[in-house]
């Protein structure tokens, strides 16, 4: 099992940018965390009553992904990356005990973004599995890891529902641009739909697995043929002709 932790700097970019990957982790067993740093302050609506929503919001998208959700307590587009940005990252790595971190990509024209995926960087100086996803708002994204994520789809649009806030009044997460995204991504990584990654480290971990966990031995040839076929497959003449010198 990974313990795998997903940081974002507002509510639903962790969705937008690995949901259907940390359905598939989910489905495989492991411990997936949402780190949400900011209560997306400076979106549409007054402040009391948009934080109230998002929050509720985000807590609805985490259930639909099997996660679960931690908030960072900084405020929309004044995130920077400095120790307390780094210590709360920090904290929420040791009480998870995460393994695999998937943040920000950082060439992006959002400052709170850039600000989420330098301070995560920091944070998770030590670990071997760091891995950035796309948003809408980054620049330069060359990704060379691929999720199949084909059968998780729909529920990363279900997790993107839940933000109807933000869906009501953005392109950029319409149903349909999602798709497109995946469709894009699948076609790079021959396979139907996938997710996108730029590891910083991606390390394998090819440890021998429990006897339990691995195949079956390949049958013996012996098992493979006949008896009577094997038999006559090595039979051998028992004279052989030698010419005259």
């Amino acid at each position: 099992m990974r313990n795998v932790l997903a940081v974002g700097a507002h509510p639903d970019d962790i969705e937008l940018g690995c949901g259907a990957t940390l359905l598939a982790h989910h489905a495989a067993g492991d411990r997936v965390t949402m780190l949400v740093l900011t209560g997306g302050e400076n979106g549409p609506g007054d402040e009391r009553s948009q934080i109230s929503r998002r929050r509720q919001e985000q807590q609805r998208a985490a259930r639909t992904l099997g996660a679960e959700l931690e908030w960072g307590g900084l405020r929309d587009c004044t995130v920077v990356p400095d120790s307390a940005t780094i210590g709360i990252i920090e904290s929420v790595l040791r009480a998870t005990d995460a393994d695999l971190v998937y943040v920000h990509a950082p060439d992006d024209s959002h400052q709170d973004h850039r600000a989420v995926s330098a301070a995560t960087l920091s944070a998770a100086r030590r670990l071997s599995r760091v891995m950035h996803y796309q948003s809408p708002s980054t620049l330069t994204f060359t990704p060379t890891v691929f999720v199949d994520v084909t059968a998780h789809l729909s529920g990363k649009l279900a997790a993107l529902g839940a933000h109807a806030s933000q869906v009501e009044m953005s392109a950029m997460v319409e149903p349909d641009a999602v798709v497109a995204s995946a469709r894009h991504w699948g076609a790079q990584a021959r396979i139907g739909y996938a997710e996108a990654f730029a590891p910083t480290r991606m390390v394998l971990d090819l440890a021998p697995r429990p006897a339990a966990e691995l195949p079956a031995p390949r049958a013996a040839a012996e098992d493979l043929v006949p008896a009577h076929r094997l038999s006559s497959l090595i039979a051998v003449p028992s004279a052989v002709p030698v010419a005259a010198g």
